[in-house]
């Protein structure tokens, strides 16, 4: 830094203003600065930084083992908010289990992170992130709205309902249920709130199917299907292209003979044939909301009675009123 103020001629403290985008620097100055920023190839070391300060202005992420597209563009759209407001990110990812969740947050908090967003979808991740009472703040993503500390999510119970009110107002009466893995939370809250509703609307009771996120396990259950269900309700929206994949085998149209809801409204829903009625979670408005609660958390505000985003339908072309 002094060897930069001595190429601009100016103090050092004035290359930190410059560099720390203070207001108040007239123009030509910010110029000869940066012109000799460049000119010696200077960087800031953030190090010795936060050494100085006591922060890193890094947010620590902790995604999934294996890629899944909501967290994925969850944490991409932190990375892309936190630059926003001046902070960098550092991602690592964990297993499904305490060891693995417990060594990611290890490795965050060995570079000095200020904050951590975690991909809590398993209760034994948060469970194990819970339990080491940690110092800085950790928001939880996409925990489908169980009360969990500070946290940015869906309300998973909402978006069940909205497909679901949305197929008894065409008529049906016999709705079937694909489940994802029972170890998600978000699954299991889509797979209860579809109990809670066949219950309270005296539907029918057909078997819930259980899946595992895959078009792969659609296409099986598209093959256990109850021969008298008019409708079905995906737990998102692979495994409902791979249902209409085999009703489709089957011999079966969609919506003619049955009708189809996903969840997640991914991008190829708009493009399946028929293209899908599905539940949109905005999965970027889940990134921006974690940093927001970050940066608050930072300023000592209580973040932990946050509301949860709510979920939207988005209806196309595989729901339509049952065959009488």
């Amino acid at each position: 830094m002094h060897d930069v103020a001595a190429r601009a001629g100016v103090s050092h403290q004035t290359v930190s203003r410059v560099i720390n985008e203070f207001q108040g620097i007239r123009p030509a100055t910010r110029e000869r600065v940066l012109a000799a920023i460049e000119e010696l190839g200077y960087h800031r070391n953030l190090s010795a930084r936060a050494l100085v300060t006591g922060r890193t202005h890094t947010i620590g992420m902790i995604g999934p083992l294996i890629p899944d597209i909501g967290p994925l563009s969850t944490l991409h759209a932190i990375e892309r908010s936190a630059r926003g407001v001046g902070l960098h990110t550092l991602m690592t990812s964990a297993d499904a289990n305490a060891e693995s969740a417990t060594e990611a947050v290890g490795f965050l908090l060995g570079r000095g992170v200020d904050g951590i967003a975690l991909v809590a979808q398993q209760q034994a991740i948060a469970d194990a992130v819970g339990d080491m009472r940690l110092s800085v703040p950790v928001i939880h993503l996409l925990t489908g709205g169980e009360p969990r500390g500070e946290a940015a999510s869906i309300d998973q119970r909402a978006g069940v309902r909205l497909a679901l009110e949305h197929l008894i107002d065409l008529g049906h009466t016999r709705i079937q249920h694909v489940s994802g893995p029972p170890t998600y939370t978000e699954s299991q809250l889509r797979k209860d709130e579809y109990l809670s509703v066949v219950a309270e609307r005296e539907l029918a009771p057909l078997e819930v199917l259980d899946g595992d996120w895959t078009a792969d396990a659609g296409y099986a259950a598209g093959g256990r299907l109850d021969p008298t269900a008019t409708a079905v309700f995906c737990a998102n929206d692979q495994m409902a292209f791979g249902l209409i994949h085999a009703l489709a085998d089957a011999g079966r149209t969609v919506p003619g003979d049955i009708s189809v809801v996903g969840f997640d409204d991914t991008s190829e829903a708009r493009h399946s044939l028929p293209p899908l009625t599905t539940v949109r979670q905005d999965f970027v408005a889940v990134g921006h909301l974690a940093v927001d609660l970050i940066v608050q958390a930072f300023d000592g505000a209580d973040t932990s009675g946050t509301q949860q985003l709510v979920p939207e339908l988005v209806v196309r072309q595989t729901t339509s009123h049952p065959q009488s």
